[in-house]
């Protein structure tokens, strides 16, 4: 028995068997779809990992030149050197199309190309490990941003195929099964009810056979009743 009730009439087999049509090509594609996504989080989760240690030694070379500086220099000296910077940076984000997942993607530009910019003081009151360290900074600056990126992507990524799965296995362990049961439930009816519209033709056919049977024979019981009323009849004159 099916778990909802349905109505077994042939127009509702033929939608039913449209509708199982669909679901198992949509079950196909959106399981093509999240094998395609796990392919793309594997080699998105591969480049975090690679980008992250970079930035990681980046950071920690960076670290331990500013730590060096700060035994170097006065704590005072240290904070007015980098109160003002001379550089300044715009942020631009667009979206790329990774398997219907929008995944943003962050280019930056400095407002003035040359390298020397990044220094805001001047080199004689400061220590070479300050320079190091700022230097350190400005090159990790964009693999800190395409880290952002990836992790972003990566977590985008991860929610569609959470949600991708979640279809899936809704179409693969409930919908395709319903329907299936619903058609073969729908079916059985249907070829009970043929066999009993049969056996009720052969009834009435057996009950028309029996009374034209019993018609004829009434016709030949008057017939022959007729013909023995007639010859036992006496002649006239």
């Amino acid at each position: 028995m099916p778990a909802t009730t349905v109505n077994p009439t042939r127009m509702e087999l033929t939608r039913l068997k449209g509708r199982l049509r669909t679901a198992i090509r949509g079950h196909k594609l959106l399981k093509d779809k999240r094998d395609e996504l796990m392919k793309q989080f594997m080699d998105v989760v591969r480049e975090n990992r690679t980008v992250r240690a970079k930035v990681e030694q980046s950071l920690m070379r960076a670290h331990a030149s500013f730590t060096v500086a700060s035994a170097l220099m006065s704590t005072k000296m240290l904070e007015q050197s980098l109160l003002y910077p001379k550089q300044s940076v715009e942020l631009d984000m667009s979206f790329q199309n990774i398997m219907s997942v929008e995944v943003p993607v962050y280019r930056f530009q400095t407002k003035n190309q040359d390298p020397g910019d990044v220094y805001p003081y001047g080199f004689a009151a400061t220590s070479g490990s300050l320079d190091d360290a700022v230097d350190a900074l400005s090159e990790v600056f964009q693999d800190m941003l395409k880290l952002a990126q990836i992790e972003k992507a990566s977590q985008l990524l991860a929610e569609e195929i959470e949600k991708t799965r979640r279809r899936v296995n809704a179409l693969e362990y409930v919908m395709i099964p319903t329907m299936e049961e619903n058609i073969k439930y729908i079916t059985m009816k249907l070829d009970e009810n043929e066999r009993a519209s049969t056996i009720r033709l052969m009834k009435v056919k057996d009950m028309l056979l029996k009374e034209a049977i019993e018609a004829k024979r009434e016709q030949e019981a008057s017939a022959i009743k007729a013909f023995e009323e007639k010859s036992g009849a006496p002649d006239e004159g």
